[in-house]
């Protein structure tokens, strides 16, 4: 497709199939910017901290985000963080639990209008024979987040919730970065 301008999505009207020569689309520029601000936002320990706590409490809603990424690349850049940002990690992902409980809290009213299958029984039945300790499989990707949303919704006691996501969550966060650590020492 032919741009205004005469360029054909970021490479110039000219360009020939073997040219080398880019440049970026306007869009792709303020997006490359933008992800370039937030990289050095990321980088630096005054807001590394605070970053990663929104990053880890918006990825344990039902949202799909994951912390892992920004926690570990905190910790590659500031290694003498290694505590401190697992345990703020920790504090946001637990919070957003805490979030997703009361949503599914509150979900449930809307929930009992509808009619359930028996898969969806056989699991709310295992889920409320575990109690509050099915929570400590909040850490797990795809399930854990609606698992917390289903705790609410199942009416679970809320702390005793918390506290097992906390403990899940932790051990996820605890695990992943010292293998990750692991994996890619510092040089």
């Amino acid at each position: 497709m032919q741009h205004p301008r005469g360029q054909t999505h970021g490479l110039p009207a000219d360009a020939s199939p073997g040219h080398r020569s880019y440049t970026p689309a306007p869009m792709e520029a303020w997006f490359e910017s933008l992800m370039a601000a937030a990289m050095a936002a990321l980088a630096l320990p005054q807001f590394g901290l605070s970053t990663l706590f929104v990053v880890a409490f918006v990825s344990a809603t039902l949202l799909p985000l994951g912390s892992e990424p920004a926690l570990f690349g905190l910790l590659k850049l500031n290694p003498d963080l290694f505590w401190p940002a697992i345990l703020v990690a920790t504090a946001g992902n637990t919070l957003g639990g805490a979030l997703t409980w009361w949503m599914g809290y509150g979900a449930h009213k809307v929930a009992d209008k509808y009619s359930h299958s028996s898969h969806h029984l056989r699991a709310l039945a295992w889920l409320e024979r575990l109690g509050p300790k099915a929570c400590l499989l909040s850490w797990l990707p795809l399930v854990g987040d609606p698992l917390c949303a289903v705790a609410g919704w199942l009416r679970m006691p809320f702390w005793p919730c918390v506290v097992y996501m906390s403990i899940g969550k932790f051990g996820r966060y605890l695990c992943m970065t010292v293998a990750l650590l692991y994996i890619w020492p510092n040089h």
